[in-house]
């Protein structure tokens, strides 16, 4: 019997390390789907282009594939499985139903928590203690099908979402060397996710970084280091000047004990903000848009 041909769809450093993986083994990968680059964002990460390059797979980077004239190229592809890790666009279900041994997507949660997009920034801003990898069915709606392994990690309640990213990003490549066989056999065990127990969160925008300064100091710390650098970065704004605030600190010797009316700034040097509960000294700052403004005690962001 021939060896099973993969197409697989993937962007980002977790696709990178999945395609590496299917590549390093010799499976028979038969084109990667991706996206090109945006130049508007940071691009801190290996991307899987590299990858398929370098073994010279066939690279696509259509803007849609679920167009008749794309439907019909992955069906002249005869995929017997498709396996998607970190794809951005949804997979129709005419393309989901071609390959006769399924297809299957490598989501960064630990499902069925966090559907969606961006689920390790969403983690990290929701204080989570915990994060990971799930290896799970495609189907219709995203992210529910059922579950065939997953993996996770502990992280800090300092860590960064680039620093979550780097402790979970293993998970998936082991997840992965785990269950292909199996995937490729045709037999791998599947389990039904608790609807009950389902979250879902969207893509994130830079204005979705804007600081509530009524939120808890807790809330506002999560934030920040959920979308500081190399992510679009955390704000606030004084006039028509915009203060980026890549760092802060909720418990340090400025602000201990303090209190005022959120978003009042309680110091000027160092930096200290009113919060909802307490106070945050903004410890790492960027103004962007208008030159510095003369800050002063009493003001409120």
């Amino acid at each position: 019997m021939s060896q099973p041909s993969i197409l697989f769809f993937g962007y980002s450093e977790v696709g990178y390390e999945c395609l590496s993986l299917l590549l390093e083994r010799g499976d028979k990968v038969v084109a990667l789907i991706t996206h090109e680059d945006n130049p508007g964002e940071k691009i801190w990460f290996k991307t899987p282009a590299v990858a398929a390059r370098e073994k010279g797979v066939p690279v696509f980077t259509p803007e849609s594939v679920n167009t008749p004239e794309w439907r019909e190229r992955i069906a002249a592809l005869r995929p017997d499985l498709i396996l998607s890790v970190y794809y951005r666009h949804m997979i129709g279900t005419k393309i989901l139903a071609l390959p006769r041994l399924g297809a299957w997507n490598m989501h960064g949660s630990l499902l069925p928590k966090y559907r969606g997009r961006a689920p390790i920034n969403w983690a990290v801003l929701h204080g989570e203690p915990r994060i990971g990898m799930t290896l799970h069915r495609m189907v219709k709606s995203a992210d529910a099908g059922a579950v065939v392994d997953q993996e996770g990690v502990e992280i800090g309640p300092r860590d960064t979402a680039e620093q979550a990213f780097r402790q979970v990003l293993p998970c998936a490549r082991r997840v992965l060397a785990r269950q292909i066989d199996a995937l490729l056999a045709g037999t791998a065990k599947e389990t039904p996710q608790d609807e009950a127990q389902v979250t879902y969160f969207g893509g994130r925008k830079p204005e979705d970084g804007r600081i509530n300064w009524s939120q808890t100091s807790t809330q506002i710390f999560n934030l920040i280091r959920a979308v500081t650098d190399p992510y679009p970065g955390a704000f606030t704004e004084a006039g028509p000047a915009r203060l980026m605030v890549w760092w802060a600190e909720a418990d340090s010797p400025a602000t201990r004990g303090r209190r005022g009316q959120p978003g009042e700034i309680l110091s000027v040097t160092p930096l200290v903000v009113a919060t909802g509960d307490g106070a945050l000294e903004l410890t790492r700052t960027e103004w962007r848009n208008a030159p510095a403004p003369e800050l002063r005690i009493g003001q409120i962001l």
